[in-house]
């Protein structure tokens, strides 16, 4: 059971795929679902501080070369296109919303470009993906669960 716990932690801090792909790993593997959802939702969690240190020091270094520099716009595009005009007019709300939606794409990865792309402060970007991410986790963890005694 630990052994899948921590795959489920380190499915939830990946970009890969994040609590959407931990959460129900672990539960297929039969892990306990309160362990599981706090793993999962602190290993999350500690996306956010280690985007926005990647963001404040070490992106500028990487800009430098050009096929970094030429991802990062392209992902930085992304993130203004489908997160922008939401953001943008809704600001702490949008943010949330935005890493709530347990859809692909949308999760505090591309949160925290966003936050940071439109330079929100630190704090209120934190809370704003803090609580986006537990209710993605919630709602991750009611289908994951709906569709497992579905199957058995």
């Amino acid at each position: 059971m630990i052994t899948d716990i921590i795959i489920a932690m380190l499915w939830s801090i990946s970009p890969f795929g994040e609590a959407k792909v931990g959460i129900p790993y672990a539960i297929f593997k039969d892990a306990n679902i309160y362990v599981t959802f706090i793993c999962c939702f602190l290993a999350n969690v500690l996306v956010f501080p280690i985007m926005t240190f990647f963001l404040d020091y070490l992106n500028k270094h990487l800009l430098r070369w050009n096929f970094y520099k030429r991802s990062a716009i392209k992902v930085a595009r992304r993130v203004k296109t489908g997160a922008g005009s939401g953001i943008s007019k809704y600001g702490f709300y949008g943010i949330l919303i935005f890493v709530m939606l347990p859809i692909p794409g949308s999760g505090v990865y591309a949160g925290s470009i966003a936050a940071y792309l439109f330079r929100m402060p630190y704090k209120t970007a934190f809370l704003a993906n803090t609580i986006g991410i537990f209710f993605s986790c919630v709602l991750v963890l009611g289908m994951t669960l709906a569709a497992y005694h579905g199957i058995n």
